[in-house]
């Protein structure tokens, strides 16, 4: 499959106020390196103790190969129909979950969209309207998550937006200090770690267009 490249590695353009954090509209719950997390704390008076293997902790170990001090948006990849799509915002203000529709278009699902019309409101009050939903599996570190997402027309700077439904539903604790997403699974706390340079690529404005499809291997696409 060819390489789904949207917004490439010099191609960001302005996004219109209002979509970064959207706290608007109705919650929904519906139902990418990992290592299991095995830690011990000591209590004053008590010998130390090994937590449970389900406690997500972020340490300075984390924090270690990263420029300090830091103002990185925590921004990831998935993969969905066998594409990895690039360039997600992790965005626990948001109570939905956003993806363009250009993104969708590229991954051959519009007939999968569902018109359903909503009205979603930014930090600033403005109001933005969707009139489509999508419902995709996405894959995280070999986590499958079932999906919804508000699909929006015109240019954004990120190809998804994950918010508090996705957040809540698969019980992961993201931290931009930290770059790195935990969540809890049956073989301990999985890890997903930030990726850096696609963070500030998202938030560079350039003059230029967005990069052109450019093809990846034949088993995996790319957005």
């Amino acid at each position: 499959m060819g390489s789904l490249n949207l917004k490439g590695d010099r191609g960001m353009t302005d996004l219109e106020t209002g979509v970064h954090m959207i706290f608007g509209g109705t919650n929904v719950s519906r139902g990418p390196v990992s290592k299991r997390t095995r830690t011990s704390t000591t209590k004053e008076g008590l010998s130390r103790e090994r937590l449970h293997k389900d406690t997500l902790i972020f340490s300075k170990e984390d924090l270690e190969d990263m420029m300090e001090p830091h103002n990185d948006a925590l921004v990831i990849s998935f993969l969905s129909n066998n594409t990895r799509i690039k360039h997600v915002l992790m965005d626990p203000g948001s109570s939905v979950n956003i993806i363009g529709s250009e993104v969708v278009e590229q991954l051959g699902l519009l007939d999968q969209v569902i018109p359903t019309p909503r009205v979603l409101h930014g930090f600033n009050m403005i109001r933005e309207e969707t009139k489509r939903e999508i419902t995709l599996p996405i894959n995280t570190s070999g986590t499958t998550q079932n999906t919804e997402f508000q699909v929006i027309d015109g240019d954004m700077r990120y190809n998804a937006l994950l918010g508090r439904p996705w957040i809540h539903n698969i019980r992961a604790v993201p931290s931009t200090l930290h770059q790195v997403i935990r969540f809890p699974t049956r073989d301990g706390v999985t890890t997903i770690h930030g990726e850096k340079q696609a963070a500030k690529e998202i938030f560079v404005v350039h003059d230029e267009m967005p990069t052109s499809t450019c093809p990846a291997s034949d088993e995996e696409g790319s957005v």
